[in-house]
């Protein structure tokens, strides 16, 4: 039986379960939150149109009720909105919330290797790169992975196939570092079914500028106009999950630790029934490498606060 925890129950952690039941990518999706009557709600209210096809069965135990899941989705955390993390001109962004749900990590992680000691930890919550460096080590295990920046990499492929009047499909392009204000955006190696994407824009700065700063700034376009950054991410973490669970070895920007650069940040990356098997360095150009490095000195910056 393929069986999913999600671990919070806020605006993403629903949107994950939704997504989950929407995609079928599990048999068994356990929703677990502080606050059991709003998860109970929520599984219910899935539970009723799941119905309407294949049954996935949608529960909200309690976090003993992870047992048995081959994954867990960790959205618990204080949101971008409520941490203060929406201010365009703040290169901080998603970083600012880092203290908070550290602390909330604390709690929460031993307490799902606890119920679930085999499954694969995706972490949901924002900031998901340093959160990552801080889920594996309460976990005690590898089998730790952030979303990354799979989520930015889809959005610039959106922007780019807008711009060019072709399908996001068509659009081979990776966002790799920070999934926040100092993502790297790889127009080196940006295609459109073998066509570069520099030549076909013919080095317009001006576009690239626009580009980047609709991806960057896409989750707080998205709060301003619903309070919340969720529908995408839920799509992603589900996609995630169905990698693991059916040891796809899938290669996806996901976050991971690298010791190269001292943090956890999103690289290319196999992906198996274990989580991150493998990362694949991708060909960059002199100027992506810097901003890479200095995307992982963000990080860095921000966890070394952790320790103060």
């Amino acid at each position: 039986m393929r069986k999913v925890g999600v671990v919070g129950a806020g605006a993403v952690g629903a949107a994950c379960a939704m997504s989950l039941a929407l995609r079928r990518s599990a048999d068994e999706i356990i929703l677990v939150n502080r606050t059991p009557a709003k998860s109970v709600g929520i599984a219910t209210d899935i539970t009723y149109g799941a119905a309407m096809g294949d049954v996935t069965a949608v529960r909200s135990p309690d976090i003993s009720g992870l047992a048995g899941c081959s994954v867990v989705l960790l959205t618990a955390g204080v949101n971008e909105k409520s941490g203060g993390a929406t201010d365009r001109n703040d290169s901080e962004g998603r970083l600012k919330l880092l203290t908070a749900n550290a602390g909330i990590y604390r709690e929460l992680v031993p307490a799902i290797v606890a119920a679930a000691p085999d499954a694969v930890i995706i972490v949901v919550t924002d900031p998901p790169d340093p959160l990552t460096d801080v889920a594996r080590a309460f976990a005690g295990h590898a089998r730790v992975f952030g979303t990354g920046t799979f989520l930015d990499s889809l959005r610039f492929r959106t922007h780019l196939g807008r711009h060019f009047g072709v399908a996001p499909s068509a659009v081979d392009a990776l966002v790799i570092g920070e999934h926040g204000t100092s993502s790297v955006f790889l127009w080196s190696s940006a295609r459109i079914c073998g066509s570069s994407v520099e030549t076909l824009l013919d080095r317009s700065a001006e576009t690239r500028e626009q580009i980047e700063k609709d991806v960057r700034q896409a989750n707080i376009t998205i709060i301003e106009g619903i309070g919340a950054s969720q529908y995408g991410i839920g799509i992603v973490s589900a996609r995630l999950a169905e990698a693991v669970l059916r040891d796809e070895k899938v290669v996806l920007p996901v976050s991971s630790p690298q010791k190269g650069f001292g943090v956890s940040l999103a690289l290319p990356s196999v992906i198996g029934a274990a989580g991150v098997e493998r990362v694949l360095m991708p060909q960059m150009s002199r100027q992506e490498e810097a901003a890479l490095r200095a995307s992982a000195q963000h990080i860095a910056d921000a966890s070394a606060r952790l320790k103060q």
